[in-house]
């Protein structure tokens, strides 16, 4: 368990798990709440951007006709295999970066 306490009153590792605990929302939720904690802030931004991108790509997938059916599957596996990995990970204290977006996410914390 983090020691330290983000703007909210959580724990930075449990406020860092809300930000994934709902796909986007939660990331948006927890980003209009945070205003201290760097740690939050990138989980936070990380799904706010993985599953945006995850959402967008399902609604690209319906308008491709024979293979769309299956890209959807695979981006659903996609997002639930990081959903886990990225709230086992939050929960533990521990920086993961998704590879591209958090680099991405790194980029917009450094602008807020």
């Amino acid at each position: 368990m983090s020691p330290f306490r983000s703007s909210t009153g959580l724990p930075e590792n449990l406020a860092g798990f809300l930000c994934y605990l709902i796909p986007f929302a939660g990331g948006a939720v927890m980003l209009a709440l945070e205003k201290r904690s760097r740690y939050v802030m990138f989980h936070a931004l990380q799904s706010i951007i993985l599953f945006g991108l995850l959402a967008l790509g399902h609604v690209a997938a319906g308008f491709v006709p024979l293979i769309g059916g299956l890209a959807s599957m695979l981006l659903g596996l996609t997002g639930a295999v990081f959903w886990v990995l990225l709230m086992l990970a939050s929960l533990m204290g521990r920086f993961y970066k998704v590879p591209l977006i958090g680099d991405i996410a790194e980029d917009q914390m450094r602008r807020l």
